[in-house]
């Protein structure tokens, strides 16, 4: 009867312990979901941290390289009158004065490339681009229709971005009644 008894005890701890195993495991997959929906969302957290500090980068770039366009701009108008001006004199190009206006010409100039501004180079008979040119002057010519016949104002890009576009004088087919 012992036999039976420690037979029939072993039976019930043998149950118990394999529902106190099966609660464990249940309880143990639940946690391993619960910590692979956490790791989830911390790789997805980290991931778009990084996504945000890289596009943040990129925007400072951005505003480091064309924060000062206005200024730029401004100083433009300054450089065209600058060069109207030089136009103007009729003093000898050779004297000592007016080597002097063009070394400060040129030295402005040099300023502003410094800080990424290029000239949009226009030549006579180049086929006008709307993307980088203005039309200031429409004439009627023999040349092509849309040739460049003369630039008016030169045009401007800042760090490969138009700044200001080259206004100018462009060719029509003359009409039949010219």
């Amino acid at each position: 009867m012992a036999n039976e008894e420690i037979k029939n005890d072993s039976i019930e701890i043998n149950a118990e312990e394999k529902a106190n195993e099966e609660i464990l495991n249940a309880e143990l997959r639940k946690l391993e979901k619960e910590k692979e929906e956490y790791l989830d969302g911390w790789k997805r957290a980290k991931a778009e941290l990084i996504n945000y500090k890289k596009e943040e980068t990129e925007r400072l770039q951005e505003l480091v390289r064309f924060g000062n366009s206005d200024l730029i701009r401004d100083l433009l108008i300054v450089l065209d009158s600058f060069d109207l001006g030089l136009a103007t004199l009729d003093t000898d190009k050779e004297s000592p004065a007016m080597k002097g206006f063009y070394m400060i010409r040129s030295q402005f100039e040099d300023v502003l490339k410094k800080r990424g501004l290029e000239r949009v180079r226009i030549s006579t008979g180049q086929m006008f681009d709307p993307m980088i040119h203005d039309a200031a002057i429409v004439v009627d010519s023999d040349l092509p229709e849309n040739t460049i016949i003369e630039e008016v104002e030169r045009g401007y890009t800042l760090n490969g971005r138009l700044l200001r576009p080259s206004r100018v004088k462009v060719a029509r087919k003359k009409s039949a009644e010219s």
